[in-house]
C-alpha cells in the first residue's frame, strides 16, 4: 500500500480528476473524432432510362423523408456505438480497455484524463477514464479494495478541502482480471457528489473509471451510473 500512497506519477496524472472543474465549451480535435455524413440520393440524370428515373426517384422519395446518418470513425482506436439502449460503448483498441455511457453525454478533452463524457445540462453527471503507467501486475498488490479506496479517494479523487466518506469497497473478477469497485461521497460546501470508481492493473498500466452525479440526483441516476461503472473491462493489446 506504501507504494500507492507515495506514487507521484499517480498523484500528478490523475489530479484533474471528475469533479467539477471549469470544462471546455468546445471540443479539440484528438484521435478519436468522429464525423458525420449523411446519406442523400442525387438527382437522375439525362442518360438515364425511364425505368432508372423511376427508381431513383423512389430512392429519392424515401431519402427525404427518412435520411440516413452514419457515425464515420476516422481511426480504429476508438468508436461509439449503440450497444444496450440508453448507453453508447466506447472501445479503445491502442490502450485496451471499453465502457458504456449514458446516451447524450457529450465528450469534452480534459488534460490529464484518456476519456471524459458528461451531461450538458447536469455537469456532474460524467465519466472519466485515465491510464497511466505501472510496473505493479495486479491490483492486489497496491493492497486491498478499502485501502486502496481510501488512497485514491484522499489524494487523488477529491479535491482535500472536500469531506469524503466510503460507503462501500469491493474485488471483483470478471474474466479472470481483478478489479477494486467502491461507491463514495465527497461533500462540498454547496454540493455533494456521489461516485462510483472502479480501478485494475493490465497492460502494465494503471486504469481508473469514475463516475457519479449530484447527491440530489443519485437515486434517479444510481441505476445508470452502476451500468457504467461494471461495464468497464480491460483487454490485451
Amino acid at each position: 500500500m506504501t507504494s500507492l500512497q507515495n506514487s507521484p506519477t499517480i498523484h500528478r496524472t490523475l489530479l484533474h480528476n471528475t469533479f467539477p472543474q471549469k470544462l471546455p465549451t468546445s471540443r479539440s480535435p484528438r484521435r478519436d473524432a468522429v464525423s458525420f455524413t449523411l446519406k442523400a440520393a442525387h438527382e437522375p440524370s439525362a442518360s438515364l432510362t425511364s425505368q432508372d428515373r423511376q427508381g431513383r426517384r423512389q430512392v429519392i422519395a424515401i431519402g427525404t423523408t427518412a435520411p440516413l446518418l452514419f457515425l464515420i470513425n476516422q481511426h480504429s482506436n476508438a468508436f461509439a456505438a449503440e450497444n444496450k439502449k440508453g448507453f453508447l460503448s466506447v472501445l479503445d483498441k491502442k490502450d485496451g480497455y471499453s465502457f458504456l455511457y449514458p446516451f447524450g453525454w457529450q465528450e469534452v478533452v480534459i488534460e490529464g484524463q484518456d476519456k471524459v463524457f458528461k451531461d450538458v445540462i447536469e455537469p456532474l453527471e460524467n465519466v472519466s477514464v485515465n491510464v497511466i503507467p505501472t510496473g505493479k501486475q495486479d491490483i492486489t498488490e497496491f493492497g486491498s479494495p478499502q485501502e486502496v479506496a481510501e488512497t485514491l479517494i484522499k489524494k487523488v479523487l477529491a479535491p482535500s478541502n472536500q469531506k469524503t466518506k466510503i460507503i462501500e469497497a469491493k474485488e471483483q473478477d470478471v474474466e479472470g482480471k481483478k478489479y477494486y469497485q467502491f461507491e463514495f461521497i465527497a461533500k462540498a460546501p454547496n454540493y455533494t457528489r456521489h461516485a462510483l470508481s472502479t480501478v485494475s492493473i493490465g497492460n502494465g498500466k494503471f486504469y481508473t473509471l469514475t463516475t457519479g452525479a449530484n447527491e440530489r440526483r443519485w437515486e434517479k441516476m444510481k441505476e445508470r451510473l452502476q451500468t457504467v461503472v461494471e461495464s468497464f473491462k480491460i483487454f490485451d493489446v
